[in-house]
């Protein structure tokens, strides 16, 4: 049985995919500085999340995913070292469902690591992230209030740090969680070497090589997305919205476009700020154990000047789509020209080349 447990919950769109590819790909190197990362695969503690969070769905979800859960907690019990879990989605979980899921960790000294950022960045980010994942509000109607459900993941529910901690403080005394600020004007590897340190790691015994930004859309690409998905029909399960939304269409098509980056509306901007100032005297109030510069928690007073989502037209929208056309033809002309190769070398098609009566006959 490992004898404690980091659980890592996020907030959302806090370097958190870049840290859990990291994780992932450098398991054996954990495994041998005696950090156990349970499951089969990273998807298994985003299963696990929705047990713990009892996602609506997750009583039809497949066997494999329903099962996630009491897997992982298997092999934590029945692994020596340190055990670590984490995805993001945890940071919605009720207070009683917290404590239900650190009650049933197979461990007396549970940790918790919050990853964090300022507000503004992060609400902006997250909207393009509820995008991604196929959603429609356009950002001036964007979490407009804090949901009370904890399949709200999009939403000041998890984005305000603040809230997330008065949850998560029922389950976990605030001297054993772990608030990593993210520092904007550091190198990329700041966080994971600040991670690794706060998990007892040697930072430099993991290879980065494999880990990437997330990284994000123009104002009209985004805009654009947010219509097409008001067309969609069907793309409802989460490997659609992972595969083909998320990575072939926003990743892959319409963040390499670039475009111009965009703030909220001006009252949401206020609103991030006062969640701001009211993280940081929380945080400082309390005992946490905070990694980190606080001041980099709060949103500057001066800011750029940046469109917002609702300044895009219908033409510029326009544009976008033309050109997303454009290149979406490629794609099916290379994926059919590929299709016929594959068929083409099939040995059935082979054989059938070879049955078939020639000219000359």
């Amino acid at each position: 049985m490992v004898d404690r447990i980091f659980v890592h919950i996020g907030l959302p769109k806090t370097a958190t995919s870049y840290l859990q590819t990291i994780l992932w790909s450098n398991r054996d190197a954990l495994r041998e500085q005696g950090i156990v990362l349970p499951g089969a695969e990273r998807r298994d503690h985003l299963w696990a999340s929705r047990t713990v969070r009892n996602d609506r769905h997750a009583a039809h979800a497949p066997e494999e995913h329903r099962t996630a859960w009491p897997r992982l907690l298997a092999e934590l019990a029945d692994t020596p070292g340190t055990g670590l879990i984490s995805h993001e989605f945890f940071a919605a979980a009720s207070r009683k469902q917290a404590r239900a899921m650190v009650e049933a960790l197979p461990s007396p000294e549970v940790h918790l690591v919050v990853t964090a950022r300022e507000p503004l960045g992060l609400f902006a980010a997250s909207w393009q992230e509820s995008l991604k994942n196929g959603e429609t509000t356009p950002l001036a109607d964007y979490a407009r209030e804090v949901s009370r459900s904890s399949n709200a993941i999009w939403n000041w529910r998890t984005l305000d740090l603040r809230l997330v901690l008065q949850r998560w403080s029922a389950a976990v005394p605030p001297e054993r969680i772990h608030v990593l600020v993210l520092d904007p004007g550091a190198p990329r590897d700041d966080v994971w070497n600040r991670f690794a340190g706060i998990l007892g790691l040697d930072p430099a015994s993991c290879d980065l090589s494999g880990s990437f930004p997330n990284s994000s859309m123009g104002v009209v690409e985004a805009e654009t997305l947010r219509r097409i998905n008001g067309r969609l029909e069907g793309f409802t399960k989460a490997l659609d919205k992972g595969v083909y939304l998320r990575t072939f269409l926003a990743d892959e098509r319409l963040v390499p476009r670039g475009g111009d980056r965009f703030w909220p509306e001006p009252d949401q901007i206020e609103e991030c700020r006062q969640r701001a100032r009211d993280a940081v005297v929380h945080l400082a109030d309390g005992s946490f154990d905070v990694v980190g510069d606080l001041a980099h928690l709060l949103v500057p007073e001066e800011l750029e000047e940046r469109r917002v989502p609702a300044s895009v037209t219908d033409a510029e929208v326009a544009e976008v789509a033309v050109d997303l056309v454009a290149v979406l033809m490629g794609d099916v002309r290379r994926l059919r020209r590929r299709q016929r190769r594959r068929d083409d070398a099939s040995p059935v098609r082979s054989a059938l080349r070879r049955l078939r009566p020639r000219a000359e006959d």
